[in-house]
Parts: C-alpha cells; sequence; structure tokens
C-alpha cells in the first residue's frame, strides 16, 4: 500500500534498521501462524476431539477479536506503548502454548487456548499499527514490510508439513511451542518510535469512528470477506489428509497461495485501483474461489483455489488497509487496527462455530455459505463507493 505524499523524517540507515527488525518479527509472527492455522486442527483431531469441538475450539480467537483485543489495543494507545504490549503479548503466546501441549482434556483444552488468544489475538492488530506509523516516521511501504510476514507463513507451513509426515501428529504441539518462543525471542529487538503521535484537542475520540457509517460499512465488509475463509482455514487441511495428501503437500498447497499473497503485497506500491475497488475485487474472487471449492476439485482445481489466495485475502487486505489510513488519525491507528480486528472476530467466529456442524451434515456443502458471506461484503462496499472515494484523506496517510 503506497503512502503518497509522505517525507521521511529519520536517516537511511535508521531507517532500514527499523525495517529489519520489523521484518524480523512479522517474520516471527507469521511463521507461527503457518505452523498453528493448517496442522493445530489436526493436533486437535489427533488428540481425541471431534469436528463440533474443533469447530468451537478454532472459533475462539475470532471471537477474543471482538472482546479483548479492543480493550488491549486501546490500552497499549492510551499508554503509548505499542512495543510493550507485543512483547508481552509475544511471550504470552509462546509460554501459554507450551502449557497447552501437555492437555487433552477438551474442556481444559478450550479454556487454555481462550487464555492463550487474549493476549495472542492482539499481536497482529499491534504489529500493523506499529508498522504503519513506522511506515509514516521513516517513509517506508507498508506492503513490502508486511511481506516478510507473508513469506515466514511459507516457512511454518512447509516446516510443519515436512515434519508431519514424521512425527505423530500428536507431538505438532511442540513445533508451535518452538517457533511461538522464538517470537518472544525477536520481540526484544523491536526499535522505539520516536515521537509518537498525539491527539489534537479538537480530535475525535475513538467511538466516534464507530459513528462514521463509511467506516463501519469498510470493516464490515473487509470481515465478511476475509471470514468467509473460515471453513477453509478450518477444514482444508483436514479434507486434503482424507483424500490421502501427505502433509509436505498441503503445506505445498498453502505455501502456492501464500506465494500469490506475496506478489500481491511486493507490487501493491504499483495499484492504481481505488481501495474501494480493490475490496471488491477481492469479493468477486473470494465468491468465484469458494463455489469453486465446494466441488472439491482435484490437481488443476487445488492450484486455481491457492493461487485465488492473492486476491481474495492479499488484495482485500491491500484495500482495507488503504481505505483504514483515509479514515483513521495517525494518533488513533491501533484503535482503529483494533475496530477493524473486532468486526473479524465477530464475523469469523460466527462463521467458524456455523461451519463445525455444516461441515459435519453437508461437507464441501459449508461453502456455498462462505461465498455468500464474500458476496455479501463485496456488495456493501459496492453500495458506499462513491461515499467512500469523496472522503478526505486523513493525516494517518500522509497526504
Amino acid at each position: 500500500m503506497p503512502q503518497g505524499g509522505q517525507i521521511p523524517i529519520a536517516s537511511a540507515a535508521t531507517s532500514r534498521r527499523f525495517a529489519r527488525r520489523l521484518g524480523l518479527f512479522y517474520g516471527a509472527v507469521f511463521v507461527l501462524s503457518g505452523t498453528h492455522l493448517p496442522f493445530f486442527p489436526v493436533w486437535l483431531r489427533a488428540i481425541g476431539l471431534d469436528a463440533s469441538w474443533i469447530g468451537v475450539i478454532i472459533a475462539v480467537p475470532a471471537v477474543t477479536r471482538f472482546t479483548v483485543l479492543p480493550l488491549v489495543t486501546a490500552l497499549a494507545e492510551r499508554r503509548h506503548a505499542l512495543r510493550g504490549a507485543m512483547r508481552l503479548s509475544a511471550f504470552a503466546t509462546g509460554f501459554g502454548f507450551a502449557l497447552l501441549g501437555i492437555q487433552h482434556w477438551p474442556v481444559l483444552v478450550f479454556l487454555i487456548y481462550a487464555a492463550i488468544c487474549c493476549l495472542w489475538t492482539p499481536l497482529v492488530p499491534l504489529t500493523d499499527a506499529y508498522a504503519l506509523r513506522g511506515a509514516l516516521h521513516y517513509g517506508l511501504d507498508y506492503g513490502r514490510l508486511r511481506l516478510w510476514g507473508s513469506a515466514a507463513f511459507i516457512v511454518g507451513t512447509l516446516l510443519c508439513g515436512g515434519l508431519v509426515d514424521l512425527i505423530a501428529p500428536d507431538k505438532l504441539i511442540w513445533i508451535i511451542v518452538s517457533v511461538g518462543l522464538l517470537g518472544a525471542v525477536v520481540s526484544l529487538g523491536l526499535q522505539g518510535l520516536e515521537g509518537a503521535p498525539r491527539a489534537a484537542a479538537s480530535a475525535k475520540d475513538g467511538r466516534g469512528l464507530l459513528r462514521d457509517p463509511c467506516f463501519v460499512c469498510i470493516i464490515l465488509s473487509a470481515a465478511l470477506i476475509q471470514g468467509s475463509h473460515a471453513a477453509f482455514y478450518t477444514f482444508s487441511a483436514i479434507d486434503w489428509r482424507a483424500q490421502g495428501l501427505t502433509g509436505l503437500t498441503i503445506a505445498g498447497l498453502w505455501t502456492l497461495g501464500v506465494l500469490a499473497e506475496i506478489v500481491v503485497f511486493a507490487l501493491s506500491s504499483r495499484f492504481t485501483l481505488a481501495p474501494a475497488h480493490l475490496v471488491m475485487i477481492g469479493a468477486v474472487a473470494a465468491v468465484l474461489r469458494w463455489l469453486l471449492t465446494a466441488q472439491e476439485p482435484h490437481a488443476a482445481g487445488l492450484i486455481a483455489v491457492q493461487i485465488s489466495h492473492g486476491f481474495t485475502f492479499g488484495v482485500t487486505l491491500v484495500g482495507t488497509m488503504g481505505l483504514l489510513v483515509r479514515y483513521v488519525p495517525a494518533h488513533m491507528t491501533a484503535r482503529g487496527q483494533g475496530y477493524y480486528a473486532a468486526s473479524t472476530g465477530v464475523i469469523g467466529s460466527a462463521a467458524s462455530m456455523l461451519s463445525g456442524p455444516v461441515y459435519a451434515h453437508y461437507g464441501q456443502g459449508v461453502y456455498y455459505l462462505m461465498a455468500l458471506m464474500a458476496m455479501l461484503g463485496g456488495a456493501m462496499m459496492w453500495l458506499v463507493r462513491t461515499r467512500v472515494a469523496l472522503h478526505p484523506q486523513s493525516a494517518a496517510s500522509g497526504g
């Protein structure tokens, strides 16, 4: 996402150092996601949990996004402690997963995982807020900072995919624990943000954002499109293993999707379409992706499904960030990210919990529901596209 018009106010060496350290931390954050997202449900299945329990447990992060997460991001912003909150979140996540690894009873797994997610789920919004502020201060491009997270996701997925055929599935949790603790260590190297933006006397408070209909439409539209990935995130690895695919093949399919995402982030500074149009493109791609997935594709079909991730996730995210940077003042970046994450939490948790019983009864038919969600998100953005285009660019955008 280009930050047009901004003027770097730090030395080139300092900017490069900030970018390197943030890139490493993004990498650590997303290598954890790369091991957790595709294979955590496999571990849950391996320790004896059924599809209904898995659906409920996988919904926990989404629930914490609209309950605890906004409180954490708002508190970190009020105390001007983004970096400290990121470190606390990273350490709590690593040690929390270590405790989870010795549990097998569904209720205890659920409760401990819920506690972990209370401090883990704010990590990406806090990091995105830190990255956006750093991009403004140091004259960097958000998309190129964020792509290191996606690249690390590939590393995590391949790592876990390669090991899943060598170790018992019920031991996969220890790979997740290892990369979680790595993130905690890397967080110690994060650079401080000098001159953090302060609120102007006339600036509206956080609740003012929620009174802006366009802002609400932006976050709900994006949440519907991103939330439509819920069934895929939860059950794709289980389906593919049932089809006889090896762990490494599954990792390769996830890697293909993330490679498409990386290409989008790398080229994001060259995009000329309006952010609202990018979100609508992501919605159309998601509808087509889930309709194809519902047909239980193989070979070329699976490749097409995964390549489309660059559009359904990557283009949608770039467009969403471009819209948010127009609406959210610089001193409220973390709070704006918190509201966006909360909206994805509400919709994502509902989609995840609903996908469990729907999948249990209808199998791949659950993806028709996901296609409907994406269609609603695109329609919502289409309805407000004109008002969004006329909104004046905020100070946060640097324009």
